[in-house]
């Protein structure tokens, strides 16, 4: 089978649009070609795992095709085409009975066809948190990516990569306990992820599940396991007349503040605005 010249060199990648609305849009016409779903196979290196519900893009198919292409690479050692993304209009597609898609061919290396597919589910949200973990874990040890690279790759914080990437800390039994109760929050996972211990990790869970644990409370309960201490609310005082014209609203940085000291600053802010009140009037 002949090789298919690749696309542009000046086409790259953008993290504000979806990747093949890209490619289509460069030309402003159709890109690519159709081609025989059994010369395409589906990317054995797909950062999703579950494929979700196709019945509905299945009969959207039937009824209107696939109205947006695929993007794929050639593997000559397997004479076929990888799926780089459309992993489920690919599937959706041989549901519906078709013989052939539209695609687009990339000319694309190991890295750049995991790093795309990456992306190109992170930007759908199509990825659990569980499977953007094992992605990026991916990119950084097989490509030896450091979390600086990884963040400007995905185009995301480096804080954000590395919250992710904790999650890694989960045992896969427990990993597969949070799949099963629908446990998807990320921020909720994290508070898993950072407790010390296996054991606790799995006691972080429970709570979780049974009492419907917020981010605040997970946050507060580790640590107090770990010995720290709350940090202390402000001090606030609030008067509103019985005529409600106005409300005042006091805050101090500390989170006790006796009567006296009270009143004391209340006289100073009375004698400042007296004082300003002088001088304008002066």
């Amino acid at each position: 089978m002949s090789k298919r010249v690749g696309l542009p060199v000046t086409l790259k990648m953008r993290h504000d649009a979806h990747y093949v609305e890209s490619l289509t849009s460069y030309s402003g016409a159709a890109v690519g070609r159709m081609i025989p779903v059994e010369q395409i196979r589906p990317n054995p290196d797909q950062p999703r795992k579950a494929l979700g519900d196709l019945r509905e893009l299945t009969d959207s198919i039937k009824e209107k095709g696939v109205l947006e292409p695929l993007l794929v690479r050639y593997v000559p050692r397997d004479d076929c085409y990888h799926i780089i993304s459309g992993e489920r209009r690919y599937h959706a597609a041989r549901a519906a009975g078709l013989r052939e898609v539209p695609a687009i061919e990339k000319m694309a290396d190991d890295a750049e066809t995991l790093e795309i597919a990456l992306i190109e589910n992170m930007q759908r949200k199509d990825l659990t948190p569980f499977e953007e973990a094992d992605g990026l874990q991916r990119l950084a040890t097989q490509f030896e990516y450091r979390q600086e690279d990884l963040a400007k790759k995905i185009g995301k914080s480096r804080t954000s990569v590395s919250e992710t990437m904790a999650l890694l800390s989960i045992p896969e039994a427990l990993r597969k306990k949070c799949i099963e109760a629908g446990l998807n929050s990320k921020s909720l996972l994290l508070q898993i992820a950072r407790q010390p211990t296996g054991k606790k990790m799995l006691e972080m869970f429970a709570k979780i599940l049974q009492g419907g644990l917020t981010r605040d409370a997970a946050r507060q309960d580790r640590n107090e396991e770990k010995g720290i201490a709350p940090r202390p609310q402000p001090f606030i005082f609030q008067y509103e007349p019985e005529d409600e014209k106005f409300k005042f609203r006091l805050q101090f940085k500390k989170s006790h503040v006796s009567r006296e000291e009270l009143i004391r600053t209340l006289r100073d802010i009375l004698e400042q605005l007296e004082g300003a009140e002088s001088s304008s009037a002066a």
